[in-house]
């Protein structure tokens, strides 16, 4: 029998994973996600090159959270221009677009956050620059809250899907952490934490850099969710073993056909799912997805450095000098998804048709 709580989700959060603190002369406060789950440390970042690196080194990281964290960047690189000369701010602008975009290739959040920003400043040639500025800030913040509505949909869509009792499976986080507050991927399990039903997690560790396992799991541990680790080679038998009835994920580029990056290694887990006929489910929030692209063929993969491989957290474990390829993501075929979840609701196959439909009644920057 489902038990009855008094909870909601807005108890259930443990941090903000990105918030703007002051004006405009202050700064974007991040929580350092490297450092999890050992210490829970806060960043405040105060220019554009400091948001670059933490965007490139995972301090920040999640498709949704790092184009929040890219707007902010834009407002640091360009809140110290003169207000002179507009042609040398939209310049400015530009080049800090640029810059951030560079950071990581692959999740579209990212260049459709500085696009966003370029796009407001173009609109406004009636404003003063230092009125710009002011706009772009807003419009940063405007994110934050524009994400935690999205999360918030896409869990309500979600956690419908979720029988009491269940065990889902997700890989890698596309949690809280990896967005403003509330998560993807974790937020129908919130809710349907939230409404009383028993919802119990396997997360898959995730190599190299473990985010399963420092992240995910500690999220769901704060809030009280039921959570086992398992390494990524363990996911076969636990389903082999029927111990779970739905995987999750998120994603960082979703293709106009169904197509989508994701964490490396989400493609074995679909694979399986597959195979053992369990549900796979996509969270895909509408700026995760890509209609410019026809399929997942077209998708960047970003190359991680290869020391993540052989000296993960500082301890050597492959041979000084063996060749290491390290993608940070792969590409799962639309036709391993059983459903992808957005905020405008549950779309199912053809997923190019569903995808097409659910934009044409959406208006997106």
């Amino acid at each position: 029998m489902m038990r009855k709580t008094s909870c909601t989700i807005e108890g259930m959060i443990p941090v903000k994973t990105i918030e703007w603190r002051g004006d405009l002369d202050g700064a974007a406060r991040l929580i350092d996600q490297t450092l999890l789950p050992n210490e829970v440390r806060y960043l405040d970042v105060r220019d554009v090159e400091t948001m670059w690196e933490a965007i490139r080194m995972l301090r920040v990281r999640g498709a949704p959270a790092i184009g929040i964290a890219a707007a902010m960047g834009m407002v640091l690189a360009v809140r110290d221009c003169p207000p002179i000369c507009r042609d040398d701010f939209v310049a400015a602008v530009n080049r800090a677009a640029a810059y951030l975009n560079s950071a990581r290739p692959t999740a579209v959040n990212l260049s459709w956050a500085t696009r966003r920003m370029q796009a407001l400043v173009a609109a406004h040639p009636e404003l003063t620059i230092e009125d710009l500025k002011e706009r772009m800030l807003i419009e940063a913040k405007a994110m934050v809250d524009e994400d935690n509505a999205v999360c918030q949909a896409i869990g309500r869509f979600g956690a419908a899907l979720i029988k009491d009792g269940d065990s889902w499976l997700t890989h890698c986080n596309a949690g809280g952490l990896a967005t403003a507050q509330w998560g993807t991927a974790t937020a129908p399990i919130y809710l349907a934490h939230a409404a009383g039903k028993r919802v119990h997690v396997f997360a898959d560790e995730t190599r190299p850099l473990l985010q399963g396992a420092r992240l995910t799991a500690w999220e769901l541990q704060q809030v009280g969710v039921p959570v086992t680790v398992i390494t990524d080679n363990m996911a076969a038998t636990v389903m082999a073993q029927g111990k779970v009835q739905g995987v999750i994920v998120g994603t960082d580029r979703m293709a106009a056909n169904g197509d989508f990056a994701n964490k490396i290694g989400t493609l074995g887990v679909a694979i399986l799912a597959k195979e053992f006929s369990v549900p796979f489910y996509v969270a895909a929030p509408l700026s995760s997805i890509d209609m410019q692209l026809e399929s997942g063929d077209l998708i960047p993969i970003e190359e991680r450095p290869p020391e993540e491989v052989s000296e993960g957290f500082g301890r050597r474990t492959a041979p000084p000098g063996v060749r290491i390829y390290n993608p940070a993501f792969d590409v799962t075929p639309h036709r391993y998804i059983t459903a992808i979840i957005t905020e405008r609701g549950i779309v199912r196959p053809p997923f190019r048709d569903g995808l097409r439909t659910l934009f044409q009644h959406t208006s997106t920057p």
